[in-house]
C-alpha cells in the first residue's frame, strides 16, 4: 500500500466512514490513478474533468457510479491532500429523482415462499422484516438478536451509527428454525467460512433467483425489499418518524419519498374533482 493510499484510509477511519465507503473510495481513486498512470497527488482538476467525461461517454457508467468517484475525489483532494480548489473544480452530478421499485405485499409473500434454502429464506426475511440494508443484514451477529425485547441491533450502520429495528414474530420463528439447523457461532449469516459474513453479492444473486422463481417480473434486489418494507409500513398507518428511525435515515426527506410510491395513500388522497362535481347544478352542466 502506497503512503498516500494509507493516509487516505486513515483519514476515512478517523472520520468514521464505514468499511464499505472506505473500500469504495479507495477503489475509485485507484482506478482514476491507473487510467492516467500517475499518482493521484500529481493529478488535478483537468484530469478529473477528463476522467469524468471518459466515465460517462466511453465507459457508460451510471450517474450513481459517477457520483461515487466525485465523492472519493473530493475526499482525497479536499481532506487528505487539502487542495483549495477541490469543491469549486470538481463538478457533482445531480442524481435523478426516480421512484424506487416496490413489491406488493402479495409479491413479498410469494417471493419469500419461493425460497427453499433455510439460510437464504432467513436472510431475505430479515431484510424485508426489518428494512435493513443488505450490508447490515450480512454483518449481523447472533448477539444482535434480542428475542426478549423483540429487537435487533444494527451495529455501525451508515453514518457509523447503531440503531434498533423491530423483530416481528414471524421473523423470530424463521431465525429460530434457521439457528436450529445451522447453529451459527458468532456471525448470524456466515459465508463459506463460519468466521466471515455471507457476501452481499451472493445475497443479491439469491434475490434475483427467488424473484424469478416466484414469477415476479420487477427488478427485485435486497434494496427493493427495503423499499417495500418502508412503503408497506406507511400504507399500514405507521408514523413516518418511526419509519425514519427504523430505516436509519438522517433526513426525513429520504423517508418521505416512500409516500410517493404508496399506492394506498395515492388512491385514497382526496381529489377536488369529486367535490366539485357534487355541487348543485353539476349534472346539468355535464
Amino acid at each position: 500500500m502506497t503512503p498516500l493510499r494509507e493516509r487516505m484510509l486513515q483519514d476515512l477511519r478517523i472520520r468514521g466512514r464505514s468499511k464499505n465507503t472506505q473500500k469504495s473510495y479507495l477503489e475509485r481513486i485507484s482506478q482514476f490513478a491507473r487510467h492516467f498512470g500517475q499518482s493521484p497527488d500529481q493529478l488535478g482538476p483537468e484530469q478529473i474533468r477528463a476522467y469524468q467525461i471518459y466515465l460517462l461517454e466511453y465507459k457508460g457508467v451510471s450517474i450513481g457510479q459517477l457520483r461515487q468517484f466525485v465523492a472519493a475525489a473530493r475526499f482525497l483532494y479536499g481532506t487528505t491532500l487539502e487542495r483549495e480548489w477541490t469543491i469549486q473544480k470538481i463538478a457533482y452530478p445531480k442524481q435523478p429523482q426516480t421512484l424506487p421499485e416496490v413489491l406488493s405485499e402479495e409479491e413479498v409473500r410469494k417471493f419469500l415462499e419461493s425460497i427453499l434454502n433455510v439460510k437464504h429464506r432467513a436472510i431475505m426475511t430479515t431484510i424485508y422484516g426489518t428494512g435493513a440494508r443488505v450490508s447490515e443484514a450480512c454483518q449481523l451477529s447472533v448477539r444482535d438478536i434480542d428475542s426478549k425485547r423483540r429487537l435487533i441491533r444494527i451495529r455501525e450502520a451508515k453514518g457509523a451509527k447503531d440503531r434498533y429495528v423491530p423483530l416481528p414474530s414471524f421473523l423470530l420463528q424463521t431465525l429460530r428454525t434457521y439457528w436450529q439447523k445451522f447453529r451459527p457461532d458468532t456471525i448470524l449469516f456466515p459465508g463459506r467460512r463460519r468466521d466471515r459474513p455471507i457476501a452481499t453479492r451472493h445475497v443479491c444473486n439469491v434475490c434475483v433467483k427467488a424473484a424469478r422463481a416466484a414469477g415476479i417480473p420487477k427488478h427485485t434486489t435486497p434494496h427493493c425489499l427495503r423499499h417495500s418494507f418502508a412503503t408497506h409500513m406507511l400504507e399500514r398507518g405507521a408514523n413516518i418518524l418511526d419509519v425514519q428511525a427504523i430505516l436509519g435515515h438522517t433526513s426525513l426527506k429520504s423517508t418521505s419519498r416512500y409516500l410517493h410510491v404508496s399506492s394506498k395513500a395515492i388512491a385514497t388522497a382526496p381529489s377536488p374533482l369529486d367535490e366539485i362535481m357534487r355541487q348543485p347544478g353539476s349534472e346539468k352542466r355535464a
